[in-house]
């Protein structure tokens, strides 16, 4: 049976479906729970939490399933070089997007304070809840962080977007490696080199990292049905993780109007642009994504950018401006049918089944 390998023993679980842990408030409780309790594996970004929220969300889905599920960190979760040169790019990107908050009337907000690294203390929140499943990108985890987790009985996920970083990941000691296709939505994970330079296709991907690693490899980019899995299956692919199909549900915590989009003829373009958040990421073209396509170096470090667009994305909402919006998408979102994350998951299983 295609559904009993070596991913679903690892994980305890019955699917090799994963589904993917989106940050930024896109993940729910509701979500994560319903696609474990199907027997596929739910996940939950965190990146964004407090220590105190990552345990307050784990309650919350403790008491909603008693299946594993998988909470992602981000091991990098800023690009801030130093403080003089924050202030030159503040200054670039203020010229640069003003014409945009002139559009919505709003006043451009003021340079953002520092950045504090939250990973460490949110990674202590993990250690101490010792979820069955924790996944990282942006980074390599030190071994010996990896071999504590193991102690926990935590199985250690780790993300790669070119083979030299699953290569990296292997030699660390996770226990599976997701291989992110640049057909993803959302921000690409890449780490050894730029994301621009890390574009590697699903399909070819898995090829390229099953030839040169042992442990069990998960497709994610570009699949959203059972075809998807099946193909992904035939080449090598031990499970997949499904992002943008899990994104559209009425679970999920993505906003009506970023699930109607999802939906909508407009789907059937995507960009990646650094213009929303300062990193690099696959969304919805729209109107600021094609004027910005290459303002590469007219936006913040990362995470101070997002901060600095969010009163744009805000205004732009309330005014139903939406085409001032980029909403995260993958390659794949024009071939969405499902808006239950149950009907979803019956698909995929029915479908996935019949072809392997």
């Amino acid at each position: 049976m295609w559904n009993h390998n070596r991913i679903t023993e690892l994980l305890g679980i019955e699917y090799p479906i994963l589904q993917g842990p989106f940050g930024g408030g896109l993940s729910t409780v509701e979500l994560t729970t319903a696609v474990s309790n199907l027997g596929g594996l739910g996940g939950f970004g965190a990146y964004t939490l407090s220590p105190q929220e990552i345990y307050d969300i784990h309650k919350a889905i403790q008491s909603k399933t008693d299946k594993p599920y998988n909470l992602n960190l981000w091991v990098n979760d800023h690009d801030i070089i130093d403080e003089e040169q924050t202030k030159l790019q503040y200054k670039k990107a203020v010229e640069k997007f003003k014409p945009y908050f002139e559009l919505l009337q709003i006043e451009i907000p003021s340079s953002p304070s520092s950045f504090e690294s939250r990973f460490q203390n949110q990674l202590d929140a993990v250690l101490s809840i010792q979820p069955k499943v924790f996944s990282f990108m942006f980074g390599l985890l030190d071994e010996n962080i990896i071999e504590d987790l193991h102690r926990r009985g935590t199985l250690v996920v780790g993300n790669a977007t070119t083979l030299d970083e699953a290569v990296a990941l292997e030699k660390t000691g996770v226990d599976i490696i997701v291989a992110s296709g640049f057909e993803s939505g959302g921000h690409r994970p890449s780490f050894l080199d730029q994301a621009e330079l890390s574009t590697t296709g699903t399909f070819v991907l898995i090829q390229l990292i099953k030839d040169k690693v042992k442990i069990p490899v998960v497709a994610a980019g570009g699949i959203a049905n059972g075809r998807g899995i099946a193909g992904a299956f035939k080449l090598g692919a031990d499970a997949v993780q499904i992002g943008t199909a899990f994104l559209a549900t009425e679970e999920s915590g993505a906003l009506p109007a970023h699930k109607d989009f999802l939906f909508s003829d407009a789907a059937k373009s995507t960009t990646l642009s650094r213009a929303y958040t300062g990193r690099l990421g696959r969304g919805i073209t729209t109107k600021i994504t094609r004027d910005l396509l290459a303002a590469t170096d007219s936006t913040l470090p990362f995470p101070l950018h997002t901060h600095f667009m969010g009163a744009l994305r805000k205004a732009a909402l309330e005014q139903q401006k939406n085409d001032l919006v980029f909403f995260w998408s993958g390659q794949i979102a024009p071939l969405l049918k499902h808006k239950k994350a149950s009907a979803l998951m019956k698909s995929l299983i029915e479908e996935a089944s019949e072809l392997l």
